[in-house]
């Protein structure tokens, strides 16, 4: 039986940080924004927890509400960039002039993991594709503005032919990819969602066999691609 207790990255996982350099009003570097989504044991996102360090302060601290602000403020967002390990440690030894800390020391000041969440939401039956033993539905939510450059980066990434205009607000589904994964099938759709006022990668994973390591690597791997042209990670639901 599938459950929703937040749990954080088992020891040994590759880095599960997301990072991103806070820019002042001048779009000077001010700071760094360390997140993590807790995850439920089917991949689905249970939580957010972070922690900020900023040149006046000098110091790491909890930052949920700045994370939360994020999701929400468009304002932040445009002086936000999202950034890999490697480049927030080169800014924060050039602003500071030390290593930044390993993500065990980080995890330590972004406070206790959210409660519990509720139940998961699931708006489709449950059986499984014809010659699956599972069927899941995933949506990767994001906040932020998809450049045309930054589709043409994921189109040519994912080998995804564009199949909408971007300019036009009313194409919902710019493009679709399918893969297959020794028997299991993936499929996403890059589409806007909220009427426009947010970014979707709707995921479909049909698994062959017991094990669905494999649901979680992808449902990562797109969304560090999506956060590498400027996206916001909101969330990742379970809808099936």
């Amino acid at each position: 039986m599938t459950t929703t207790s937040p749990a954080r990255q088992t020891a040994g996982s590759p880095p599960a940080l997301h990072y991103y350099v806070v820019h002042d009003d001048a779009d000077a570097p001010e700071g760094l924004l360390a997140e993590e989504f807790l995850l439920a044991a089917d991949y689905s996102w249970a939580g957010l927890v972070s922690g900020g360090w900023t040149r006046s302060e000098g110091r790491w601290h909890e930052a949920s509400a700045t994370s939360r602000r994020l999701r929400t403020d468009a304002g932040l967002r445009k002086r936000v960039t999202p950034v890999a390990r490697a480049a927030a440690a080169a800014l924060y030894r050039d602003l500071c002039g030390a290593d930044l800390p390993d993500e065990d020391t980080l995890r330590a000041c972004f406070g206790a993991p959210p409660a519990q969440p509720p139940s998961p939401l699931r708006l489709g039956g449950s059986e499984p594709r014809p010659g699956f033993r599972e069927t899941r539905v995933y949506r990767i939510l994001f906040a932020g503005e998809l450049s045309p450059d930054g589709l043409a980066a994921l189109s040519e990434a994912w080998q995804m032919p564009i199949t909408g205009d971007l300019t036009d607000p009313g194409t919902r589904i710019l493009g679709a990819v399918r893969r297959q994964v020794y028997g299991d099938a993936f499929r996403w759709d890059l589409r806007r969602v909220a009427a426009g006022a947010a970014w979707g990668l709707d995921v479909t994973c049909d698994l062959l066999g017991d094990r669905d390591e494999a649901v979680g690597v992808l449902l990562h791997g797109l969304t560090t691609r999506m956060r590498q042209q400027g996206m916001v990670p909101v969330t990742v639901d379970r809808f099936r």
